[in-house]
C-alpha cells in the first residue's frame, strides 16, 4: 500500500508532456505565402516605375502543347516599343549556383532547381505560339531573385546586353529600362507602335486562362 501511495505522488510531480501551440503551428503555415505575397508587392512596386510607354500583365496563364500539363504560367509580361520582357520570379534564400546551359541550378548546395532560365524559354515559345504577326518581335527572358539570395551564376547573365538576364527584385525598373534604352539606341524605329501595344495587350489578355478548376490542374501536373 505505501508502495502505491509513493507511485501516485510521483505522478503529480511529474509534468505532462507540453504540445506545440496552435499559434505556432498557424504561424508556420502562414509564414511562406506571407514571404510571397511580399515578393509579388515589391515587383508590382517596380512595375508601376516602367516608362509611361510600357504596359505589364501578371498572372497570365497560356495555352503550351509542348509543355507537361499543356500550359505555361507567366509571372509578368512587360510590353515596350522595343520587345517584350518575360519575368519569372523565384522566392528562394540563400546561394544561386548555376551556368546559362545548365540542366539544374541548385540553392546553397541543399537542394535543386529546374534552370529558370529554361524554364523562361518554355513561356517565351507560349507566347510565340500565341501572337502571330509580329515576325520582329523580341524577347528579353529575366529571372527575378530576393535580395535574400547571392548569386555563383555567369557574370554575363548580370550584363545589360545579353537577352537573358538575372536580377534582384529590386532592380527590376532599372533593368528594363536600362535595357530599353539598349535597344532604341540599336534601332532606327520603334518595333511596336501604340497600336501595335494596345492590340499585344489584347491578344495576351485575351488568351489568358483564368478558370480555377485549369489553373489547380496546370499546378499539380507541373509540379509532378
Amino acid at each position: 500500500m505505501f508502495k502505491n501511495i509513493l507511485a501516485m505522488f510521483k505522478r503529480t510531480l511529474v509534468a505532462p508532456t507540453s504540445k506545440p501551440s496552435r499559434s505556432s503551428k498557424q504561424r508556420k503555415k502562414v509564414e511562406s505565402p506571407r514571404i510571397g505575397e511580399l515578393g509579388e508587392y515589391k515587383i508590382n512596386i517596380q512595375l508601376d516605375q516602367l516608362p509611361k510607354d510600357c504596359k505589364y500583365l501578371s498572372d497570365i496563364m497560356i495555352r503550351n502543347p509542348k509543355s507537361r500539363s499543356g500550359f505555361s504560367q507567366i509571372d509578368h509580361i512587360v510590353l515596350s516599343p522595343y520587345g517584350l520582357f518575360v519575368i519569372e520570379t523565384k522566392n528562394y534564400s540563400g546561394e544561386i549556383k548555376g551556368l546559362k546551359d545548365d540542366s539544374y541550378w541548385t540553392v546553397s548546395n541543399r537542394f535543386k532547381m529546374y534552370n529558370p532560365l529554361k524554364q523562361n524559354y518554355g513561356h517565351i515559345k507560349a507566347l510565340e505560339f500565341t501572337i502571330k504577326g509580329y515576325p520582329e518581335l523580341r524577347f528579353v527572358s529575366m529571372i527575378s531573385f530576393t535580395m535574400r539570395c547571392r548569386f555563383s551564376i555567369d557574370p554575363n547573365l548580370r550584363k545589360i546586353e545579353s537577352n537573358q538576364l538575372v536580377i534582384y527584385d529590386v532592380e527590376l525598373s532599372e533593368f528594363i529600362g536600362r535595357k530599353i534604352l539598349r535597344m532604341k539606341a540599336a534601332s532606327e524605329r520603334p518595333i511596336l507602335q501604340d497600336t501595335d501595344l494596345a492590340n499585344l495587350y489584347r491578344i495576351i489578355q485575351e488568351a489568358n486562362i483564368t478558370d480555377p478548376v485549369l489553373r489547380a490542374e496546370h499546378v499539380e501536373k507541373a509540379n509532378r
